[in-house]
C-alpha cells in the first residue's frame, strides 16, 4: 500500500463517528468505497492515527464550514488511519477531530 497523497493539514488523531454500535468502519486498501477491505474499525474508536487525507476541502477550509457544507463534502474526502497495526484508506464522513 502506498503514502497517502495528503494535505499536510488536521488533526493528529480522528476518533469515529456516526458509525452504530454494533457496525463497523471498513479501512480499504485504496481510497474507494469498492476497494478491497483491509480491516475493520469498531465504532466510538479514539486516536486513529491521521496519515493524511485527500479530496473534499482541507481540514482549515472544513473547519469553517456549516454543516450541511460538511455533509455534502464529506462524500468526496477519504482519510488514510492508522489502527491496530494496520494502515487503510476510511471515508471520511465517518472521522471526527
Amino acid at each position: 500500500m502506498g503514502g497517502a497523497q495528503a494535505e499536510a493539514d488536521g488533526p493528529d488523531f480522528w476518533s469515529v463517528a456516526r458509525v452504530d454500535a454494533g457496525d463497523v468502519l471498513n479501512m480499504r486498501a485504496v481510497p474507494r468505497s469498492t476497494s478491497r477491505k483491509v480491516g475493520e474499525i469498531p465504532p466510538n474508536v479514539r486516536g486513529l492515527k491521521n496519515l493524511g487525507c485527500q479530496g473534499g476541502p482541507t481540514f482549515s477550509q472544513w473547519s469553517r464550514m456549516t454543516l450541511s457544507d460538511r455533509k455534502a463534502a464529506s462524500k468526496d474526502r477519504w482519510c488514510m488511519v492508522e489502527y491496530g497495526g494496520k494502515r487503510g484508506w476510511v471515508a471520511g464522513r465517518y472521522l471526527a477531530e
